[in-house]
């Protein structure tokens, strides 16, 4: 007879954010798409992939709960702290999970995806759950090449951000970039708690309509004059320590950055300050790829460290029963 027991999986919560006071289009998360609430389809995707223990939707508005609840999903009433203009999802997400203790890993998904696909969600599940990935998240691949704004009146030229004109990639020869499509972000608790589902630019130059266009959605410094300063309060904020901060950087302002942080990296055209502060030099440089590739190199050594944390915990674990014999 066996008496093993299959083990308890993480608790996985589905999670759409709807909040009530949308300027652009009001409660727009509840209009009508081919005569289904806008959030009906994402809710729908959700509970008919099976892979979720519960389905919830963070609301501060009664009529957004009237539907979410005709729709099968849980409603978590968020507070007014974060249901302003200026809020954003991580805080959001951050009072959901303060509020509800038993959800392990949470699947952030966007109420504006209407294509979304169960699926999808199932894939993303199966990586997490199955797969060992601590977050997931949706992207598309573009072949656009992109220039900078020359804004009227200034005098100086256009420059290429992820080409070399002079040697123009045959759209099958390039793999183009991957940019967010905002569909779905996944990612366990410890992750988000630490706010490592963020990526933050600083830059000495007003780059906000680049960066608004580009469509990141995420926190940006802009007109900097200290980026070390913008480094430390972020790091403060966070609660994290240098060793566990990534830092990339091409300029000699950057150098501070880079000898302060526990990963630092630097584009191949980075300037020869940068090059020497930096623990790694991109074989790619700025806007072709450098950014990616500092990102695998981080990964590679996440890896290599987990793996020789269990490789000792084996050890350790054998000793332990070889002395207790």
């Amino acid at each position: 007879m066996e008496t093993d027991e299959a083990q308890p999986r993480a608790h996985l919560a589905a999670l759409v954010l709807a909040r009530g006071g949308s300027k652009g289009i009001p409660l727009k998360n509840i209009k009508l798409l081919a005569g289904v609430p806008l959030i009906g389809w994402v809710l729908r995707a959700a509970i008919d992939a099976g892979v979720f223990h519960s389905v919830w939707v963070s609301t501060d508005h009664d009529e957004i709960e009237k539907v979410a609840k005709q729709f099968g999903a849980q409603v978590h009433r968020r507070s007014p702290e974060v249901s302003q203009d200026s809020s954003t999802s991580l805080e959001t997400i951050r009072e959901f999970l303060n509020h509800h203790h038993e959800v392990d890993i949470v699947g952030n998904i966007q109420a504006t995806s209407p294509c979304l696909h169960p699926s999808d969600l199932i894939k993303v599940a199966n990586l997490i759950q199955k797969e060992g990935f601590d977050s997931v998240f949706s992207v598309v691949r573009r072949h656009q090449f992109r220039w900078s704004e020359v804004k009227k009146g200034e005098n100086k030229m256009t420059e290429p951000q992820n080409l070399n004109p002079a040697k123009r990639y045959r759209r099958q020869d390039w793999p183009g970039e991957l940019y967010e499509n905002g569909s779905f972000y996944f990612a366990k608790r410890h992750l988000i708690e630490k706010g490592y589902l963020q990526v933050r630019l600083i830059s000495e130059r007003d780059c906000s309509k680049s960066l608004s266009a580009m469509q990141l959605g995420c926190i940006a410094e802009v007109n900097a004059t200290n980026k070390l300063q913008v480094l430390e309060n972020w790091q403060k904020d966070i609660g994290l320590s240098w060793k566990e901060v990534a830092y990339l950087g091409n300029e000699e302002s950057d150098v501070e950055c880079l000898k302060k942080a526990g990963m630092s990296g630097v584009p191949a055209d980075a300037c020869a300050l940068a090059q020497k502060a930096a623990g790694y030099i991109c074989k790619s440089s700025g806007g072709c790829g450098a950014v990616r590739e500092f990102a695998e190199h981080i990964f590679l050594l996440l890896e290599k460290v987990n793996s020789a944390r269990k490789q000792m915990e084996e050890v350790n674990s054998a000793g332990e029963d070889t002395g207790g014999k």
